[in-house]
């Protein structure tokens, strides 16, 4: 799949300036003033938008067992809630339980993740 996103204003941690983006396969190919197009291109007009990074959480606890309780959000519905805000990347915590190896924890969070809708990383 080909994306074009075009006229908006792209922000970076070092500056601002007007470009259009083009993504194949989920990847940004080229940013720049795109006016010779591939075929089968969708295009977004992002005409007064700001297009920015998307954000990093490093501090979050999916479907985490605490004394009895699990957290509220797990995998699915906290990376949906993120990626509505904003935020596209998660740093979630392995927490072994007590006689449990860290090995074997981490296998259990990989499980869990599996539901993901965000890149995420522990």
């Amino acid at each position: 799949m080909t994306l074009l996103i075009k006229g908006g204003t792209i922000v970076t941690h070092e500056e601002t300036f007007k470009a259009d983006i083009l993504c194949k396969d989920n990847k940004i190919v080229e940013i720049g003033d795109i006016s010779m197009l591939p075929k089968d291109v969708e295009t977004i007009d992002a005409t007064g938008k700001l297009i920015m990074p998307g954000g990093i959480d490093p501090h979050t606890h999916m479907q985490l067992p605490f004394m009895g309780t699990v957290a509220k959000d797990d995998f699915a519905s906290g990376t949906v809630a993120a990626l509505a805000g904003g935020t596209t990347t998660i740093i979630d915590f392995v927490i072994p339980n007590p006689q449990q190896s860290l090995l074997d924890a981490y296998h259990k969070w990989r499980g869990w993740a599996k539901k993901a809708h965000s890149n995420y990383s522990f």
